[in-house]
């Protein structure tokens, strides 16, 4: 009973393949969002750039350790020769362990540490920058896979449609209505149409092959796919309002706010520098006191204080206070960048657009129903072949320049989204 069993869902698994052998080696074919999360995941690129981040996080504990106490063992008052007939060489010998401490005032542990913390939310932000920029090549390739997929579609239906053209003509060429030479014309241009396939098919794999290099993905390009909607909108937010969300979103103008604070904690680190750090010892001897002979075990304590009569650390002071007035120039200009930025991305948006409304609306159905109603006069003898020929160029041209304009369109939103520092145009 079990072989019988088995028998049957062995005929059942090569019946199901037998049927659906697409289905063997495919991949589902991913949306944008399944591509980004993959990319954040997985890009070699972002990794690296957050493990500086984690360096950075590691650099906060070294900026808030304490300074290590010294401690030194010394040894003196060892007989090395005989003198007066006696040799007692560790009789007289002194035993001193001596401690000391490094203290530092003026908070100089807790100003590194915010220096450190601060230079941590500026590499979040850099890091978050870097996203933003590979976040867009990514959008670019997915674009540029979407468009050379739908060129690829539209590419087939026109040697499909061509053959019915040549069908036609075959048909009118057998009934006597034209002659060999211009069948033989029609039949030659079927070569192009066949050329824009194979071009197309290349560059449907080479912007796969980007995206997987993208991915950090081996998957063979045959079994990789992409999905989503290739077509513009019509609508388009104010600039303002645009502007004021790049403002509260860009990363890199926040570090460079960051980069300011920073600066002037810095400032306060050097001028906290400046102080007077005293170093605290202590000790401990054995068998060392040469005016008091019982005194056999004593103790001593010192205090170190350098005097900072040349060396204030004005080199410093001066530097960071030099610094703090170049991030708020730099500030200013990423403030412009970003305002330069958004402003050039919304006119192109605005652009593509203005452009592909009329095509939308108009240009697409006049090619169209000029290239079937030639096609259809061509049949029954009322148009010539040229006119034939130029309406079917015609609608090419128009259907590859509407497609051309879409992927502009799509690539120009992306760059507004990079440019603002966040998704506004899905």
């Amino acid at each position: 009973m079990k072989r019988i069993y088995k028998s049957l869902a062995a005929k059942a698994v090569v019946t199901l393949l037998l049927l659906s052998p697409n289905l063997v080696g495919a991949q589902q074919a991913l949306s944008w969002d399944q591509v980004k999360a993959r990319f954040e995941t997985a890009n070699p690129t972002l990794r690296a750039d957050s493990l500086n981040v984690d360096e950075m996080k590691a650099a906060e504990i070294t900026a808030f350790l304490r300074p290590n106490p010294q401690f030194t063992f010394s040894v003196d008052g060892t007989q090395i020769a005989p003198n007066n007939g006696h040799w007692q060489p560790l009789a007289g010998t002194d035993y001193q362990p001596n401690v000391s401490y490094l203290h530092e005032r003026d908070g100089k542990r807790e100003l590194r540490l915010k220096s450190a913390q601060e230079g941590t939310q500026i590499a979040l932000s850099q890091h978050a920058d870097l996203d933003r920029t590979l976040i867009f090549t990514l959008r670019s390739a997915f674009v540029q896979t979407l468009q050379a997929k739908t060129v690829l579609d539209v590419a087939k239906q026109d040697l499909e449609y061509y053959d019915h053209i040549i069908q036609i003509s075959r048909d009118r060429f057998n009934a006597g209505d034209i002659a060999q030479i211009d069948l033989d014309r029609i039949e030659l241009l079927r070569v192009q149409y066949e050329s824009e396939i194979q071009t197309a098919i290349v560059n449907l794999r080479t912007s796969k092959i980007q995206l997987l290099q993208l991915l950090n993905d081996r998957t063979p390009v045959e079994q990789f796919d992409v999905t989503g909607t290739f077509d513009f909108s019509d609508t388009l937010n104010p600039l303002e309002e645009f502007r004021k969300i790049a403002l509260d979103e860009r990363p890199d103008l926040r570090a460079a706010v960051q980069s300011l604070e920073q600066a002037g904690t810095n400032h306060k680190l050097a001028e906290a520098n400046g102080s007077t750090d005293p170093t605290f010892g202590a000790w401990y001897t054995y068998n060392s006191s040469n005016n008091n002979p019982d005194a056999i075990q004593t103790l001593g304590l010192s205090v170190s204080i350098p005097l900072r009569i040349f060396d204030k650390n004005q080199g410093e002071k001066k530097r960071t206070q030099i610094d703090i007035d170049r991030e708020q120039q730099l500030i200013d200009a990423a403030r412009a960048q970003v305002f330069s930025d958004v402003d050039s991305a919304y006119a192109q948006v605005e652009s593509d657009i203005a452009l592909l409304k009329p095509y939308k609306s108009k240009y697409n159905d006049q090619a169209t129903r000029v290239r079937d109603t030639v096609t259809y006069a061509y049949q029954h003898g009322g148009a010539s072949l040229m006119d034939l020929l130029n309406a079917q160029s015609d609608f090419r041209t128009v259907q590859l320049a509407y497609l051309q304009l879409i992927g502009t369109y799509l690539t120009a939103a992306g760059q507004l989204n990079l440019a603002v520092g966040r998704e506004v145009i899905q």
